[in-house]
């Protein structure tokens, strides 16, 4: 038994999102802020029967409170009685032959054999509007004129609600009918369901440890002893281990030591209890005698220390990442234990059991984080199994900020949640990107092969990003922080700035188009910088091919990318694809996913960026590649420095010049193509020649036009 789908609405910032749970582990990633917490606080609070764990005002999504708002205190519209009345968690329950029913038969709504899913509803719903409409108006009106402003009526019926939510809020559970064929719930087919009779901790166990842990190393700070005591207390306390047993005879034996030494140590206390006629004749003489056990030793008497070769030392002396790491395992293994049932002989492990684990990889550097995702299932496993030898069903959901833990996962149990508004946050599954990667080009799939390989491997961080940028090569990978630092210094009409912003450098080469589809599944803003690639056509021995040349020769671009992002618009165009590039402006390179393709779109989240027309000493020209644009835009700055460019050879070509005519013999093209002996040096030749004035750190050299357009378009949110 377990659960396959989790439906969350109106809690927080989870306006309504569906997550597709795994059968052992799902991982939730996902920037700041975008709900992983919720779903963890919206799970606890409606499935905890703890008194102590309860739904406020403060739980509901902003639209939902505007909504109510508005129909109670501004009176603008009547309450839809079909519309969600609150908080709202559905859970899909799958089941199979093989389990016991007995605990969810109340949810069984049909006798289909071909139906194994169950669908429980916990709704925080409204009781009747009415009354609240007549208490908040009661409230208002007996306030002072002064209070009652238009202003103030929002931050008034806020106050209200949190004060008394729960007088016009209840707690319902319903089983809906789940329609198998087109695989959903029913909402308006349910029966409600005695929350007593449910006995709901008997279907499902929920357990978390959460991100703020019980670790520290200030001095004084003795946590893990104190969750290893606990860990004795709920795990160990009446079982029959052997090492149990040997410690009961191991303190039988240190108990009949230390008395004989008390006798010795309190005796002068005795001999004046005596005195005092305390003891006298034929009566009860007082002795004091040890009387270890086992629980009060463990937990008042153990202490975790780090052996540290012949030296014992405290455990505060760790650093947070193992004190962390440690922390886990303890809890896990006391949560397991509980799961288990191990000291409540009389009672059975419900049917699911629900472990969270926020943020593992607090305090711990990325090589315990790779450890750690790569070890937990098999940690889990082990601690399924009873004493009885059944095996317990547990779902571990973990939540995680780490690209280093994303890189070891399994793309299958990665749950992607994305936020679309302030107010609303989605859940995409990664292993759907699979199907949208495949066509009939590619059977075997190879693209999303390498897709997946190439974000384990090397840039799992995207998946925390606000922005993305693509670029090709080593020149722009080295040369982009200071670009983007530059802009952030000399164009100062924004309050943005590039580098205060949550940006991912991705290295693509020139097969961005592979990215095509992950980034659509993102939707973040990205800016793609790649080249032109002008070439002109030729006969050779009889064949017609394509090869290399400068823009204004051009026929045609190379660069499979623009070809495959711009498809749509090129479908429509008459003239040579290279003109359809030279002339699209930069509104005209800003793109959108619609319906797994990429269309023209002003508020699309994907901009191309390639070279442009660039005006430098009155003269137009246009690049091939970033090279010759840098070195076109550039060109005085690089030959008043060019005996400290060691990346350039045939130097003498950069200042030579026509005699006739007085314009320089080699264009930045042939400059780039014949005087470029190292491109990863080139642009750290760049830098090292930069100079700073009161506006820029990089005040003598100019960024490309397109890169700059591209950067401005990117900084904006």
């Amino acid at each position: 038994m377990k659960i396959v789908t989790v439906i969350v609405k109106n809690y927080r910032v989870l306006k309504e999102i569906t997550v597709d749970w795994q059968e052992q582990l799902s991982l939730i990633i996902g920037k700041n802020n975008c709900g992983k917490t919720s779903l963890l606080s919206v799970m606890n609070k409606l499935l905890s029967e703890s008194k102590n764990i309860s739904v406020h005002y403060d739980d509901f999504n902003v639209d939902f409170k505007n909504m109510l708002f508005d129909c109670v205190a501004l009176k603008k519209r009547a309450w839809d009685e079909k519309q969600s009345q609150g908080i709202e968690l559905y859970l899909y329950i799958q089941y199979t032959d093989n389990d016991n029913i007995s605990n969810i038969a109340p949810l069984l709504m049909d006798l289909d054999p071909n139906n194994y899913m169950v669908v429980l509803k916990i709704e925080y719903s409204l009781i009747d509007i009415n009354t609240l409409l007549i208490d908040f108006d009661e409230f208002y009106g007996q306030l002072s004129e002064g209070r009652r402003s238009n202003t103030k009526k929002r931050e008034l019926f806020d106050r209200f609600m949190r004060g008394k939510s729960s007088k016009y809020f209840q707690v319902v559970y319903k089983s809906l009918k789940y329609d198998s064929i087109l695989k959903q719930h029913i909402d308006d087919e349910f029966v409600i369901l005695d929350r007593n009779r449910l006995q709901l901790s008997h279907i499902i166990s929920i357990r978390c440890i959460g991100a703020k842990r019980e670790t520290d190393n200030n001095e004084n700070d003795n946590s893990l002893s104190a969750l290893s005591n606990k860990y004795y207390e709920r795990v160990k306390g009446e079982s029959g281990d052997p090492a149990l047993q040997e410690l009961e005879l191991q303190l039988l034996k240190t108990d009949n030591e230390l008395t004989q030494v008390y006798s010795k140590l309190f005796k002068n206390v005795s001999d004046k209890v005596k005195k005092f006629g305390g003891a006298k004749e034929n009566e009860t003489i007082i002795k004091i005698i040890s009387s270890l056990g086992q629980r009060e030793l463990i937990k008042e008497n153990t202490t975790m220390i780090y052996n540290v070769g012949e030296h014992d030392l405290p455990e505060n002396y760790n650093g947070l990442g193992y004190l962390n790491l440690i922390s886990i395992i303890i809890q896990i293994e006391t949560f397991m234990a509980e799961f288990r049932c191990e000291r409540e002989k009389d009672k059975k492990p419900a049917d699911i059991n629900i472990l969270f684990i926020e943020e593992p990889e607090a305090h711990t550097h990325p090589q315990l984080q790779y450890i750690f995702i790569k070890n937990i299932k098999e940690l889990l496993q082990s601690e399924k199994i009873c004493a009885d030898g059944n095996v317990i069903n547990v779902q571990t959901i973990i939540t995680s900020h780490s690209s280093h833990i994303v890189s070891e996962s399994d793309f299958d149990d990665i749950k992607y949640f994305c936020r679309i508004s302030p107010s609303e946050v989605i859940s995409k599954n990664l292993n759907s990107l699979e199907a949208e990667y495949k066509d009939e080009s590619d059977p075997d799939n190879k693209r999303f092969k390498f897709l997946k390989q190439y974000l384990t491997l090397n840039y799992a961080e995207i998946f925390f990003a606000d922005k993305v940028i693509l670029y090709e090569g080593d020149t722009e990978r080295i040369l982009l922080p200071a670009m983007m630092k530059k802009i952030d210094q000399e164009e100062k009409q924004s309050d943005t700035h590039l580098l205060s912003q949550n940006i991912s450098l991705i290295a693509a080469g020139a097969n961005s188009q592979i990215f095509s589809q992950f980034l659509g599944f993102l939707g973040i803003k990205t800016l793609i910088i790649t080249d032109i690639d002008a070439v002109k056509k030729k006969n050779k021995n009889g064949k017609i091919v394509y090869e290399e040349c400068e823009v204004s020769k051009g026929h045609r671009t190379s660069n499979n990318a623009l070809k495959f992002y711009f498809e749509d618009a090129l479908s429509n165009w008459g003239r040579t694809p290279l003109n359809f590039f030279i002339t699209r402006n930069n509104t005209q390179k800003v793109l959108k996913y619609i319906d797994g393709r990429w269309k023209q779109a002003k508020d699309g989240q994907l901009m191309i960026a390639y070279q442009t027309k660039e005006i430098a000493l009155g003269t137009e020209y246009y690049p091939r590649s970033f090279e010759d644009a840098f070195i076109f835009c550039n060109r005085e700055f690089i030959m008043s420095n060019i005996k400290l460019f060691k990346s350039l050879k045939n130097t003498a070509y950069f200042s030579e010049k026509n005699s006739d005519t007085g314009a320089y013999t080699y264009s930045a093209y042939e400059l780039a193509k014949n005087c470029i002996k190292s491109k990863s040096s080139f642009p750290m030749d760049v830098l090292i020649n930069s100079e700073s004035n009161e506006n820029s750190d990089y005040s003598n050299w100019v960024i490309p036009p397109y890169i700059k357009e591209g950067l401005l378009w990117l900084r904006e949110k």
